[in-house]
């Protein structure tokens, strides 16, 4: 799944991208405001790129500490059972 949303990911970056490119040589501007404004959406695909792998890496760290748990309950669970079993 995660595979998955990385590829949508990488597909919605591209197409915005080439929207973007298609747009600025579609544009009636002066190379002056054109460059201006290549490097103001730069400027913000670089905080949206930055904003979202933010994101993402809390959501790493929170499934991490999940799985962590879990297997530490599974542990627990696995030498409880021990226990019985070698008391018995």
């Amino acid at each position: 799944m995660a595979d998955n949303f990385g590829t949508k990911f990488g597909f919605l970056l591209a197409g915005i991208g080439i929207g973007a490119a298609v747009a600025l040589l579609f544009a009636p501007r002066s190379g002056e405001e054109t460059r201006e404004l290549i490097g103001k959406k730069a400027d913000e695909g670089r905080e949206f790129v930055t904003n979202k792998t933010r994101e993402l890496r809390r959501q790493a760290e929170g499934f991490v500490e999940t799985g962590r748990k879990t297997a530490e309950k599974i542990a627990d669970a696995g030498r409880t059972f021990a226990d019985k079993v070698s008391g018995i």
